[in-house]
């Protein structure tokens, strides 16, 4: 099962973990997405904040591994984490994508 990963990160943080979860295998890919203005409920209030979207590409075998490395990087208490599954994407796609996430020792 392929996955691509949403997560909002403050622009500053975004390239460094772009770049983590790639160098660590977590990711074959991680589109970064600038320009991006959130309006949220937290703590009570309406906030709003520049942000930056992570589109991450994945597979479900690494999904825990990497929703924990997420967590333990991201500035945010409650860090916005969403996985979604596909299960149509050009052939040569998905095997790049597997052959990205396999860890080279």
């Amino acid at each position: 099962m392929s996955l691509v990963v949403m997560v909002t990160i403050p622009p500053e943080r975004a390239h460094d973990l772009a770049r983590t979860l790639v160098a660590e295998h977590l990711a074959g890919c991680v589109n970064v997405i600038g320009g991006v203005q959130s309006v949220y409920r937290w703590q009570g209030e309406i906030a709003e904040d520049p942000e930056t979207l992570l589109l991450i590409k994945t597979s479900g075998e690494r999904y825990p591994e990497l929703e924990a490395r997420i967590k333990s990087l991201h500035p945010y208490e409650v860090p916005e984490i969403i996985a979604l599954q596909f299960d149509r994407a050009l052939p040569e796609f998905q095997s790049w994508l597997r052959q990205s996430l396999e860890e080279r020792r």
